[in-house]
C-alpha cells in the first residue's frame, strides 16, 4: 500500500473518487453532445475563453493585491494561513454572482410568475449572502487564530525560554 501511495501521491479512494468523476463527466458529455454537439462545443469553448483570458487573470490580481495590501500593512502576518478564508467567500459570491447576474442586476425578464419574488430583491439578498459568507469566515479565521495563539501559549508555559542560564 505504502508503495501505491508514493506512485500515485494519495491512496485508493482517491482514486476511485476520480475514475467515477471522470465516469460521470464522459457520460454526461455522451449525452450532451448527442442531444446538442454545437451548443455544447460552442459552450465548452466559451467557458475555457472566459475563465482563461479573463477571469483567471481577475482573480490573480486580486489575490496578488490581498496579499500586497497585507504585507504592506501588517507589521508580522497572522501564523495561520489567512489567504483562503478570503478566497472561499469570495469565490462563493462570485459564482453566485455568475449564477445568478441578470436577476441581481435586473436585466433578465421578470420571473415574478416563477418565484413570487419581485424583481428588487435579489440585489439585497445576494449583498447579505455575501456578508454573511465573508462574516463566517471571519469568524472561523479569528477562531482558528486564537487556537493557534493558545496553543503556542501553552507550549510557551511548558517550554520557558532559557534567558541567560548559568552553566
Amino acid at each position: 500500500m505504502a508503495r501505491f501511495v508514493r506512485w500515485y501521491g494519495s491512496g485508493p479512494l482517491h482514486l476511485l473518487a476520480l475514475i467515477c468523476s471522470f465516469a460521470l463527466t464522459g457520460y454526461a458529455m455522451v449525452r450532451l453532445f448527442a442531444l446538442r454537439p454545437l451548443d455544447v462545443a460552442v459552450w465548452f469553448v466559451g467557458a475555457a475563453i472566459l475563465h482563461d483570458v479573463i477571469l483567471l487573470p481577475l482573480y490573480s490580481l486580486a489575490d496578488l493585491s490581498a496579499h500586497s495590501v497585507v504585507r504592506h500593512r501588517i507589521g508580522r502576518l497572522p501564523t495561520v494561513p489567512w489567504i483562503n478564508y478570503l478566497r472561499v467567500p469570495t469565490f462563493l459570491s462570485g459564482v453566485l454572482l455568475l449564477v445568478w447576474f441578470p436577476l441581481i442586476l435586473d436585466l433578465a425578464v421578470p420571473y415574478e410568475g416563477d418565484t413570487r419574488l419581485p424583481e428588487g430583491v435579489y440585489l439585497g439578498r445576494w449583498l447579505a449572502v455575501t456578508a454573511i459568507l465573508f462574516g463566517a469566515s471571519a469568524l472561523a479565521f479569528a477562531v482558528r487564530l486564537r487556537r493557534v495563539h493558545r496553543a503556542a501559549r501553552a507550549d510557551e508555559e511548558r517550554h520557558p525560554p532559557d534567558h541567560g542560564a548559568e552553566p
